[in-house]
């Protein structure tokens, strides 16, 4: 890897677009720190310390946006939304499912316009109930219509423009543009990691040895988990398929051998971000109209620590037992819809038939479907439990008394976005070599 970036470095090309790259990223840190307009600064501080578990989910994948009230408070949330909904919308819609997969560039620009569109909607509703949360709580300069109409169009204005710089990234930058701003929202509570474990081997009375073997246990299973999930996200299982003979044109084309690779973790980081918004959507509801239900008892009170438990402690425990277990199912769901969402065996199956190749000992046409299918499921069930593990880890972190900035989800977006990066940066370096050998 240090070897890519050396050479990346020494690449004008290359290094323009991550000049250009790690400029529109430190646009975005800066923009983190800019308050929308109508926020009492004073206010605001002693509402973000009493803040639930929602504002602090928000707040980690913001970069600390959301607890300063920035015009980045909101993060790109909204687009990832927006982006699940078209994607889940092509499966029922024939119409969008044609433009996706027989489109090509025109059809990829008409999804990309609707996405953006329902970014802007979906915005709109957020930071609208994001106002409706918080004006209660006398963070704003006053309650009029005006101040409100301000904070909304500041909370839109900060998506949209998150969503242009994700945008021009990825076209003139390296990697993805809207993984890497999460990616950098994450990474910015590293400095807040570290102070945590400082805090445990250097406390009060002095240098702390149960701290410090408590540092390095943390240390050693963080490395453990990266190392983890790079395997995971890494390892595949290759099926091979061999091609006969067949006449292409006046030339006998001879047999080929390849492989279908597929991945454990087939589904990626979704099913978790799928499940967690599932969790916390009825407490952003009931937020939204009931705002002090934190301290009120019944049904709805009972619901909304129900769904806050994912991310947050300061809840009774048997919410949060019921809760990791719906997660978990939840997970293992949306783990088995996205994967087959995305990979169809039998139509897998068919392009294999139809052009003339065979899996070994496994018949074309329905065998090849049901085998496919086999291999799949055992995937998606390891895939599933894995990432299930991980998002439980956090949870179980909770009822100690560490607070550490990065959890098991955490962990997953940084590793994939990493290897992603890395990934496109060394296929820019192998086009700019191929590029300079035919020239």
């Amino acid at each position: 890897m240090f070897k890519t970036i050396k050479n990346a470095i020494s690449t004008p090309d290359v290094r323009k677009r991550l000049l250009y790259t790690l400029l529109l990223l430190v646009v975005f840190r800066f923009g983190c720190y800019i308050t929308v307009p109508g926020v009492n600064s004073i206010a605001l501080n002693e509402a973000i310390q009493n803040s639930n578990g929602i504002a602090g989910l928000i707040d980690m994948i913001s970069g600390g946006a959301f607890s300063r009230f920035s015009v980045f408070a909101m993060s790109i949330s909204p687009y990832i939304t927006a982006s699940i909904v078209i994607q889940l919308l092509a499966m029922i819609i024939p119409s969008l499912e044609k433009l996706t997969k027989e489109g090509g560039e025109t059809g990829r620009q008409k999804i990309n316009r609707y996405t953006k569109i329902l970014t802007i909607v979906l915005a709109l509703v957020e930071g609208t109930g994001i106002y409706l949360s918080y004006r209660a709580s006398g963070i704003f300069v006053n309650d009029s219509f005006l101040t409100g109409a301000l904070v909304i169009t500041g909370l839109v204005a900060g998506t949209s423009i998150l969503m242009w710089l994700g945008e021009q990234i990825t076209n003139k930058g390296i990697g993805n543009g809207i993984s890497l701003l999460i990616f950098i929202g994450i990474i910015s509570g590293l400095p807040r990691g570290v102070v945590t474990l400082w805090n445990l081997i250097m406390t009060q009375s002095g240098f702390s040895t149960t701290g410090l073997l408590l540092s390095l246990g943390i240390i050693i299973g963080a490395i453990i988990l990266v190392a983890g999930v790079v395997f995971v996200q890494q390892a595949e299982r290759r099926v091979p398929v061999q091609y006969s003979k067949k006449v292409v044109g006046r030339k006998m084309v001879g047999a080929q051998n390849t492989h279908i690779p597929l991945k454990l973790a087939m589904a990626g980081v979704m099913p978790i971000i799928f499940a967690s918004s599932f969790m916390t959507f009825p407490a952003m509801i009931i937020q939204i109209f009931v705002p002090d239900i934190a301290s009120q008892t019944g049904f709805l009170a009972g619901l909304y620590n129900f769904s806050i438990a994912t991310s947050t402690s300061n809840v009774p425990i048997g919410y949060s037992i019921a809760n990791a277990i719906v997660y978990l199912i939840l997970i293992l769901g949306f783990t088995f819809f996205y994967t087959y969402a995305t990979f169809n065996p039998a139509e897998v199956s068919n392009n294999i038939k139809k052009n003339g190749g065979f899996i070994p000992g496994i018949r074309a046409g329905k065998p090849t479907t049901e085998y496919l299918s086999s291999i799949i499921s055992k995937l998606t069930w390891f895939g599933g439990l894995f990432l299930a593990i991980i998002a439980i880890l956090p949870m179980l972190l909770r009822f100690t008394n560490l607070n550490i900035a990065f959890g098991g989800t955490s962990i997953l977006i940084i590793v994939g976005v990493a290897l992603e990066t890395v990934q496109q940066l060394e296929s820019q370096l192998a086009m700019r070599h191929y590029k300079g050998f035919l020239e």
